[in-house]
């Protein structure tokens, strides 16, 4: 008989449904990576495993091996991320993030930096206060939030320089006609390109080289978070180009964020 362990973190991205009452559970962790699970009974009322639900952290006690589902015995929930369900948007902004968690990180291989990352995300989108600007930071979280995500996994944005002759990319703020051009094979060049998927301007890819950092950019006189609905708007647009052409899939609930955007914008 297999030895139970202790999965003492453990990021559930996904739960669906497994025969008449047990579910399928699908966690991030950081020394195994993506790993599905067995939770019996979780879909009986009253199961002492009911927590076995996405969007939390969980603490669990595993039996079976490692190279075949395991079946989780005992389950604690950590943190439910509450905040997340409360709005439309910030449901649509960590669904996001796991959905890029999912396609990105093989199962079985270590992701601590992943894990972390992914934590510290959801935990911005469960603090966010309700107001009229919700919708702009959650839009802002998510397109940062995916880009330290991929950035985890080696498919950083390369923001920070040409891509034809490899020189620094320095954008002139206040200079209201230079331009660069994105290509998802290959990252940006100067000017308007042929054949580009986007043009941005300089405080557009200004915004963007500032997301690689752990704040999000906020204004120095009064620390509203930097850019209008509108640019947060096109650089989620910049994203799904990215994640198309690297990821060879589009998570689902993008372009549920995205259609909430644009919903907010028409009003």
């Amino acid at each position: 008989m297999a030895q139970a362990r202790l999965v003492e973190v453990g990021l559930s991205l996904k739960a669906s449904a497994l025969g008449e009452r047990d579910r399928l559970l699908t966690i991030v962790t950081p020394d195994e990576g993506i790993t599905r699970l067995v939770v019996p009974g979780a879909r009986r009322p009253g199961s002492r495993l009911v927590g076995a639900a996405p969007l939390r952290e969980l603490r669990l006690l595993v039996s079976g091996g490692r190279s075949s589902l395991g079946r989780v015995t005992q389950l604690e929930v950590r943190q439910t991320f509450a905040g997340l369900g409360r709005r439309l948007e910030s449901l649509a902004a960590a669904q996001l993030l796991a959905e890029i968690t999912l396609l990105m990180v093989p199962q079985g291989n270590p992701a601590p930096t992943g894990v972390e990352l992914l934590r510290l995300h959801w935990q911005r989108l469960d603090h966010l206060a309700p107001g009229e600007q919700t919708l702009r930071e959650t839009v802002a979280i998510a397109v940062q939030g995916s880009m330290h995500l991929l950035a985890s996994e080696g498919l950083a944005l390369p923001t920070g320089w040409c891509c034809s002759d490899h020189s620094p990319l320095v954008p002139p703020l206040g200079h209201r006609d230079w331009r660069c051009s994105f290509f998802p094979a290959d990252g940006f060049r100067r000017g308007r390109q042929p054949g580009a998927a986007m043009v941005l301007n300089a405080s557009e890819l200004a915004l963007l080289q500032r997301l690689q950092r752990p704040a999000l950019p906020r204004r120095r006189s009064d620390g509203d978070l930097a850019g209008p609905l509108p640019v947060w708007q096109r650089l989620l647009q910049l994203l799904r180009f990215w994640i198309g052409q690297h990821l060879q899939r589009q998570p689902r609930s993008l372009g549920f964020l995205e259609q909430l955007a644009a919903e907010a914008l028409l009003t």
